[in-house]
């Protein structure tokens, strides 16, 4: 046979014509998985980049000359609502009328606003971290999806070998490309994931850091301050 013909006949196509449904079951999940993983993936890298673009509106926030003014500086750089809220509900928390005929009146104004700024940073977390377990899960999971369809066609050689009697190139061929290309798929699927579960923690940690220290001095500036409404 002709070799230009041989490795034309040997493509991918050829592969795909000889896995069985355990194999084209293998390489949907597979593809689900790359599908899911992008969507997060690229979703999550253009809000982290709208959340680092907005974190600079932390240093005007206190160039403002009030409190209200300070808020909207923020508010308007603030595409994603990460630091907006913190400033907006402890500002809340510390007005001393708004909080009249509730059971937040019984309690110390600074306890208020920790617990205000407490809920904020939660919130943010949860939000922060949506898909990172799902990235992580790809990650760890794609190389043992692609490594049982290996393990499945090198199952395909050793029954193609054990029909022909000896060992044949062109009956062991085919299993054994298709049991490499789903050790490579399962690769191709879980890198972008691992790369990108490592990239948007580090975005969160950031973050989080600076929500911390903001959260602190905004506890610092409302309980040492005069208090609205006193």
């Amino acid at each position: 046979m002709n070799p230009t013909i041989a490795n034309q006949n040997l493509g991918l196509a050829h592969y795909w014509a000889q896995g069985d449904a355990v194999s084209h079951a293998v390489a949907y999940v597979l593809l689900l998985m790359s599908i899911i993983s992008w969507y997060y993936i690229l979703a999550k890298a253009w809000s982290s980049w709208r959340i680092r673009r907005s974190a600079g509106s932390l240093e005007a926030f206190w160039k403002a000359p009030t409190l209200a003014d300070a808020i909207d500086v923020v508010r308007a750089a603030d595409s994603e609502q990460v630091y907006t809220p913190l400033a907006a509900q402890s500002l809340e928390a510390a007005n001393i009328r708004a909080q009249e005929n509730s059971l937040n009146a019984s309690v110390d104004p600074s306890e208020l606003i920790t617990r205000t700024l407490r809920q904020q940073i939660n919130r943010v977390a949860a939000r922060l971290e949506n898909g990172l377990t799902l990235l992580a899960s790809v990650g760890s999971t794609a190389p043992f999806v692609g490594l049982f369809g290996t393990v499945w066609g090198i199952y395909h050689a050793l029954i193609a070998v054990s029909a022909a009697g000896t060992v044949q190139i062109d009956k062991v061929a085919g299993p054994v490309g298709e049991a490499l290309i789903m050790t490579a798929l399962g690769l191709v699927v879980a890198i972008p994931a691992v790369l990108a579960y490592n990239a948007f923690t580090r975005v969160n940690r950031v973050t989080l850091a600076e929500l911390d220290a903001f959260a602190h001095d905004l506890h610092a500036y409302l309980t040492t301050g005069s208090r609205i409404g006193k």
